[in-house]
């Protein structure tokens, strides 16, 4: 038996053909949508690059510049392209040291220039497009109105005690100070909170908040050449200096039980007898940093204006002295005061010791140490006495000579 098809509209033509016929135009529509996708993602591809820049090149000290400060450095800069050669030249013919970034985009002075002189800095480069330029700039540094020179309490190299302060004299006045203060630089590991305090215009002391702790590493970088510190006065030569600090030391020295404790590291070492400054010239109450030590050192009291010859002067040699302040205040052997020591006090200021104790102190302690006096009377011992910071606290410090 024969299935007879389902007819449609037309005579003879079957509905599935219809519906074969409508699903290849569906087709054909969705192929032309996709084509002018395809010619539209093209037309992205097709786009040009950019063709390559000439190199621009810029100097840090413009054509005819004066006053130029020498302690800063002078550079050139390419962009879109690399320097391939510069020069920074004196006029008599003085070539500065100088060179070249790793990528060849940037050249920077290597010294630093001198006092009223005139250079030419000259740079070539070549672009991305191959082709070179050159810059050029003529220039005068400045010539300062005057110069200072600048002295530090360390040495490079120096094992320092807990309470040193950090102190700057300069060979005059500086009236920018904060310009002075930036040109101080000083690099501490572990990382150290401190200040700068001006106990005078010549005189710039930076010291921790705290006691320093043992072990710090510190760089000290007095980089005052060039630098403008106020009124034309400008730095005459940089100084520097590596320190360490050292085990912890703190002797206390009591007027009342007339001996001193002696602590390292926090932990008591030492009980020595002693004699501290008599009733008429006693000795002031306080913190003291040791400032130096001498192996045979003559105490003369017209030092700090006792004469030599009257009543309460004196001239006497001693085989250790390690000086606590300006006024005079030592520490030192005192072997004609022995019979004194643990009992009274008679000497003129000074901490009298037996002359092995004083060998023994001298040859444990170094500079920086801390020695604290109390119980020796009413007199206080200053702040600008000798490296007396710590007679400060953090709040008078930071506060300033008004604080």
């Amino acid at each position: 038996m024969k299935r007879r098809g389902v007819r449609g509209p037309f005579p003879g033509v079957r509905l599935v053909s219809i519906v074969a016929l409508a699903g290849a135009l569906l087709a054909g529509c969705t192929s032309a949508a996709s084509d002018e996708r395809s010619t539209d993602q093209g037309s992205d591809t097709s786009q040009t690059t950019a063709p390559p820049e000439p190199v621009s090149l810029s100097l840090s000290i413009a054509e005819g510049a004066q006053n130029v400060e020498p302690g800063q450095p002078i550079t050139a800069n390419a962009t879109n392209g690399k320097i391939t050669e510069a020069s920074l030249v004196g006029a008599h013919g003085t070539v500065v040291k100088g060179g070249l970034t790793p990528d060849g985009t940037s050249w920077q002075s290597a010294e630093p220039l001198g006092y009223g002189k005139t250079y030419t800095l000259t740079a070539k480069a070549t672009g991305q497009d191959g082709k070179p330029a050159t810059a050029t700039s003529t220039f005068t540094t400045v010539t300062p109105a005057q110069t200072v020179s600048v002295s530090m309490n360390v040495q490079d190299g120096q094992t320092v005690g807990v309470g040193m302060p950090l102190i700057f004299t300069f060979s005059d006045d500086i009236t920018d100070k904060a310009a002075a203060e930036k040109a101080l630089r000083i690099t501490t590991q572990p990382q150290t909170e401190g200040a700068f305090h001006w106990f005078s215009d010549d005189q710039a002391t930076w010291r921790p908040k705290e006691y320093w702790q043992p072990g710090t590493t510190v760089s000290v970088d007095a980089g005052i050449y060039g630098r403008n510190l106020g009124d034309g006065t400008y730095g005459a030569e940089d100084k520097a200096a590596n320190l360490t600090i050292g085990d912890k030391l703190v002797a206390i020295a009591d007027g009342a039980t007339h001996h001193m404790k002696v602590y390292v590291n926090d932990q008591e070492v030492r009980t020595m007898p002693i004699s501290m400054g008599k009733p008429s010239s006693p000795t002031p109450n306080g913190t003291y940093t040791v400032m130096s030590e001498h192996n045979g050192y003559t105490m003369d009291s017209s030092t700090y204006g006792v004469a030599v010859d009257s009543s309460q002067g004196y001239r006497l040699w001693v085989e250790y002295a390690v000086r606590l302040s300006y006024s005079g205040i030592f520490y030192h052997s005192a072997p004609w005061s022995v019979g004194y020591q643990g009992n009274t006090n008679t000497s003129h200021g000074c901490i009298n010791l037996s002359t092995e104790n004083a060998a023994w102190l001298m040859e444990t302690s170094k500079p920086g140490d801390v020695v604290t006096v109390q119980n020796a009377g009413e007199q206080i011992l200053e702040p600008t006495d000798g490296w007396s910071v710590w007679q400060l606290s953090w709040e008078q410090w930071i506060a300033g000579p008004e604080g």
